[in-house]
């Protein structure tokens, strides 16, 4: 399912126009990224959680050439899926 299915399905089950699902569609990504980029997490009890963790720096190897590399640090979204969804996907 892409963005457009989503639209189409959530405009059909809230009985909305298409418009409408891709405006709330639409702010609901927005406010999920601004807080993420506060560090805060976005908690959908029974859908899940959406966390941003920090993955150290380390060493790795260029796949080419056998060379050690380091890698940066860096800041990674993290999806922990809520109860009611991982029944679901069962």
């Amino acid at each position: 399912m892409n963005k457009s299915d989503l639209i189409s399905k959530m405009a059909t089950d809230a009985n909305i126009t298409k418009n409408q699902a891709q405006t709330a569609l639409n702010s609901f990504l927005t406010a999920t990224s601004d807080a993420m980029k506060k560090d805060e997490k976005v908690i959908l009890v029974g859908f899940g959680t959406f966390s941003v963790a920090t993955r150290a720096a380390r060493t790795g190897r260029n796949p080419r050439t056998g060379k050690e590399i380091k890698i940066a640090s860096k800041k990674v979204v993290r999806f922990k899926p809520g109860t009611d969804l991982a029944e679901n996907v069962k």
